[in-house]
């Protein structure tokens, strides 16, 4: 097992299911006032996540990236939990769904009656713009 203090233990986790749990020793993600760098003993934190890449350098000093479209964030000295609607392994991202799910976006926007429609139709081609990066980054990284 990793010496506990030089790791801090890393939760991620979507509406369906737990997509990594595990010890790092550094947790890279987009917080809402920018990025996020989070070593072990970090002080206590909570704040929201921007859609984009979490970037976690595991204990045996491999990487793992995964996407979410938003969520929630919390830091405390020795466990970092993120909690996003939506959470997928960067090895799991689907350039063909994604690019469909761009599409879908994109016509919503064009057909949106009001100003919620526009906004949500925004919103969705933010979290996509993000999703394609995420995809760049981690082909990067192979």
């Amino acid at each position: 097992m990793a010496d506990p203090t030089h790791t801090i233990h890393v939760d991620v986790v979507s509406a369906e299911e737990s997509v990594f749990s595990g010890e790092a020793r550094f947790v890279a993600l987009p917080g809402e006032s920018g990025e996020l760098g989070i070593y072990p003993r970090h002080t206590p934190l909570i704040t929201r996540v921007r859609p984009g890449s979490v970037r976690i350098e595991k204990a045996d000093g491999g990487e793992e990236f995964v996407f979410v479209a938003g969520g929630i964030l919390e830091v405390q000295p020795n466990r970092v939990t993120v909690l996003s609607d939506t959470a997928i392994r960067g090895k799991d991202l689907d350039e063909e769904k994604a690019g469909q799910a761009r599409a879908a976006a994109e016509e919503a926007l064009k057909n949106a009656k009001s100003e919620i429609d526009i906004a949500k139709a925004q919103s969705e081609l933010a979290v996509m713009a993000a999703q394609f990066a995420a995809l760049r980054r981690y082909r990067e990284k192979k």
